[in-house]
């Protein structure tokens, strides 16, 4: 899979401009940008988050979050928000995350070059570059980690998962925190089928099953039960945590009482699930 992902990296040539870059200037990689927000510099390698935006988005619209940013940022990690491809007809950006796009495989060779360009700029730290994203950029992030598990250190999809086919099976195990509103009503945790075309319509494009998506995570990762093996009832998140899996693996729900968007919290709750790996 390495050797393939390189193959497309090599294929659609994600060359890279050296100027300066940051939270407002872009950093090109092929016809792409990134933006990046670091935090203050010790000297050390710096760990990171690469977000990837919801749909109409864009790489620096999603870092006018400042408080998420600036959350991250205050614990050490860099921010990095790519830019998804134009959408044809309307503003804004979205992912090639569906399998029906054909552009799976062309995403996550952007991503890793993303990350690679990143990592030589900035002296990012190698070993800890986690793979987040919000609604259908929460989507890019799983369909990454089914299609490349060793692409990025761990995933922290939001909002989004897999999409209607669910994925028979994944290409290895990974560390995933999946999070969630309990009232999501744009992606619900069950999903649905979108501009009102009736479920049972064979051409319907439907929303992933967030349930379903996480039994898929269990058997990638080879956990032992079904049900999680602890559970956490105080604070902002309610989560489910399997621990009895393979090992090197990390598998996580976290839902919180709120609708489809970033809550309050979510970058400390990234930072302290992937610290305690």
């Amino acid at each position: 899979m390495r050797n393939f992902i390189a193959g497309i990296i090599a294929a659609i040539g994600f060359g890279t401009t050296a100027q300066a870059c940051s939270i407002d200037t872009a950093c090109s990689v092929g016809a792409r940008d990134y933006y990046i927000a670091m935090p203050e510099q010790t000297g050390e390698p710096v760990p990171a988050v690469v977000y990837l935006h919801g749909a109409g988005g864009s790489g620096a619209g999603a870092l006018r979050n400042r408080t998420m940013v600036s959350a991250f940022n205050a614990r050490g990690f860099a921010v990095i928000a790519p830019d998804g491809v134009a959408r044809a007809g309307r503003n804004g950006r979205g992912w090639g995350f569906h399998p029906s796009s054909g552009r799976q495989m062309d995403e996550v060779a952007f991503l890793i070059a993303v990350r690679d360009d990143a990592i030589a700029r900035f002296g990012l730290d190698t070993d800890q570059i986690v793979l987040g994203g919000f609604s259908i950029g929460g989507s890019m992030a799983a369909y990454t980690a089914c299609l490349a598990p060793d692409a990025f250190s761990a995933y922290a999809p939001m909002g989004g998962n897999f999409w209607r086919p669910h994925p028979v099976e994944c290409e290895g195990p990974v560390r995933l925190l999946h999070t969630h509103g309990w009232t999501d009503g744009t992606v619900p945790l069950e999903g649905r089928v979108l501009n009102n075309v009736p479920a049972n319509d064979p051409g319907a494009r439907a929303q992933g099953d967030v349930f379903h998506a996480m039994s898929i995570w269990r058997e990638t990762n080879e956990c032992m039960y079904l049900k999680a093996d602890r559970f956490v009832t105080e604070g902002a998140f309610w989560r489910r945590i399997w621990d009895r899996c393979a090992d090197g693996t990390a598998l996580e729900l976290a839902i919180f009482p709120g609708g489809h968007r970033v809550p309050q919290g979510w970058a400390d709750l990234v930072v302290d699930w992937f610290e305690d790996l």
